[in-house]
């Protein structure tokens, strides 16, 4: 079985998205698409000036959009009629398909705001399907946990416990991880799968080879294999995601991903114009 190494440790860039939300990119700029992945955001202050501005209406067409909250409160609102509060440990898992516009605006004045926003590329066979918004409570993920290790399974299973999300075409894997110091964590992933680990606090030790230090919100690259192992130098936290590749040319302007510059220019006349949400 092939041990799973690191093949690119990325700092991520401290940014702005929406109306002046502070956050921190990795994937999305460089590197600029991990099929099927296309963009991945750490967002978190305790200054609500960082994010008070929110994140305004706007139009997204062919991905899908996860939000995972570890702290705060959100509030959702979309054309398909789509509408939540996200707290911490929530999810909202958006497959935009053809089209469609939301908001999301924190419903808070004061107090810590920390999640993740992850984009999913669709193939194109799904790019112009009908939206679908799921909305995940805390409570709904499944939850492990032994004297080493504390899991939520948001998609794929670990062990006996599994997440919500299923029958997915990138057979995604998304779990939130905390090890304890000196304790490993081990996984075995498909090898047709792109996967990262995103550290969000703590110092790890990824596979069996040599790597430099991975040491609070860093994004880690993996390479493909099977056998993934984890060890935490401190007690650490971090997201394991992977998902299998969908293989095809990718066109992006802004919100909108497709498969070719037509389809964007589309894209951007059907939303001023007025015809963008079916």
């Amino acid at each position: 079985m092939k041990n799973i190494e690191v093949s690119k440790i990325v700092v991520p860039v401290s940014t702005s998205d929406g109306a002046g939300v502070k956050l921190k990119r990795s994937i999305g700029l460089e590197p600029n698409y991990f099929d099927p992945f296309l963009m991945l955001d750490e967002f978190g202050s305790e200054n609500k000036d960082d994010y008070i501005a929110g994140f305004p209406p706007h139009p997204h067409r062919g991905i899908e959009t996860v939000t995972y909250m570890l702290a705060g409160d959100f509030e959702h609102e979309d054309s398909t009629g789509g509408k939540g509060r996200m707290s911490a440990g929530d999810v909202q898992w958006m497959k935009t398909g053809s089209g469609i516009i939301h908001s999301e605006m924190p419903a808070m004045k004061e107090g810590k705001l920390h999640g993740f926003q992850l984009w999913i590329n669709m193939p194109a066979s799904k790019k112009m399907s009908k939206p679908e918004y799921h909305y995940i409570d805390s409570n709904k993920i499944g939850i492990y946990k032994d004297e080493s290790k504390f899991l939520k399974v948001i998609a794929g299973k670990f062990q006996k416990t599994e997440g919500p999300i299923n029958k997915h075409n990138v057979e995604p894997i998304y779990f939130d991880v905390e090890i304890e110091k000196n304790k490993e964590f081990n996984f075995k992933l498909p090898s047709t799968h792109n996967s990262f680990i995103y550290l969000i606090e703590g110092e790890i030790k990824i596979g069996i080879k040599t790597h430099n230090k991975v040491k609070n919100s860093t994004l880690v690259l993996l390479k493909k294999g099977e056998q993934l192992r984890v060890s935490a130098l401190i007690k650490s936290k971090f997201l394991l995601i992977s998902g299998k590749p969908i293989g095809e040319k990718i066109a992006r302007g802004g919100p909108f991903v497709m498969n070719t510059k037509a389809e964007i220019l589309q894209a951007n006349e059907d939303y001023h114009n007025g015809t963008f949400v079916k």
